[in-house]
């Protein structure tokens, strides 16, 4: 036990399965992997992605968690790099082993050695991008909407858009097909569509990451669609030949319904997510 003894109590999964995952976090932290999504988990949606930092609270008690599990993971949409830069994780004592899965896990960054291994971008990413600005243009849908470069993918933000649900529905189509066009995918989450390379998602980077460190049970947090690939890989390990157990966490978001809805444990945004992190570590 840790010095606070005012911690709050570990909040309990409503399911038998996450139950049973956090029991086994629990009994034995260092086979576990912790594994977070960065934007609306640890950070705040802000109305400008560029303006996304990690709650106060998170590196605090991402460094009184990382040393007593396994491993520590972040796994985000966003360039490697910049969820470091964002997130506040580099040269931090404590998260000498946290990796960064940026870019759906094609991109990584070890706390280690610093450095970051990144592959060659999807030429249809940049081809792509370049038509962006006329499809927006044609669908009377560009007042407001933003694109964001990622490198590996182009993001088009409808949150500061006059109508942000109307503009999202209205590009979808359109910008799925862009994305065809060019062998990428379109992958929706809150307000925002983002064309990417195929292949990339957040499921096969845990699922992989899992794997290498040999887990013997694992936590995921997330709060959007791009999630639930994540989610699917965490029951996919809980009804496996080995049977990793695991807990699934929602940062709740009146958003996303459909990741709340498949949570052992939904807890009200990044605030929370910190909390619970911290207490996690208390008992640990």
């Amino acid at each position: 036990m840790g010095s606070h003894s005012v911690q709050p109590p570990i909040p309990t999964p409503t399911t038998p399965a996450g139950r049973e995952g956090l029991d086994a976090i629990l009994a034995r932290p260092g086979r576990a992997v912790i594994a977070l999504d960065f934007d609306g988990t640890l950070a705040d949606i802000v109305p400008d992605p560029e303006q996304a930092r990690a709650h106060p609270g998170a590196v605090p008690a991402l460094a009184a968690l990382a040393p007593k599990v396994a491993s520590v993971a972040v796994i985000t949409g966003r360039p490697a790099g910049v969820a470091v830069r964002y997130g506040g994780f580099a040269g931090v004592p404590g998260l000498d082993h946290l990796v960064v899965l940026g870019h759906y896990g094609a991109e990584r960054w070890d706390a280690a050695t610093g450095a970051v291994n990144t592959p060659a971008p999807h030429p249809g990413v940049a081809t792509a991008r370049a038509e962006l600005p006329g499809v927006l243009h044609e669908f009377a849908a560009w007042h407001g909407t933003w694109i964001e470069e990622k490198g590996q993918a182009v993001a088009v933000h409808t949150r500061r858009a006059d109508d942000p649900r109307a503009a999202f529905e209205t590009l979808r189509g359109p910008l799925g097909e862009l994305a065809a066009r060019h062998g990428l995918v379109l992958e929706p989450g809150r307000q925002v569509l983002e064309l990417r390379p195929p292949g990339m998602d957040k499921g096969v980077a845990l699922a992989e990451y899992v794997r290498e460190v040999g887990a013997e049970s694992v936590l995921y947090a997330g709060d959007d669609l791009g999630d639930l690939a994540a989610f699917a890989t965490v029951e996919k390990l809980r009804g496996g030949q080995d049977g990793i157990p695991g807990l699934l966490v929602c940062s709740g978001s009146a958003e996303v319904p459909e990741l709340a809805e498949r949570a052992d444990l939904s807890v009200p945004g990044p605030a929370a997510v910190v909390d619970f992190l911290a207490a996690l570590a208390e008992r640990l």
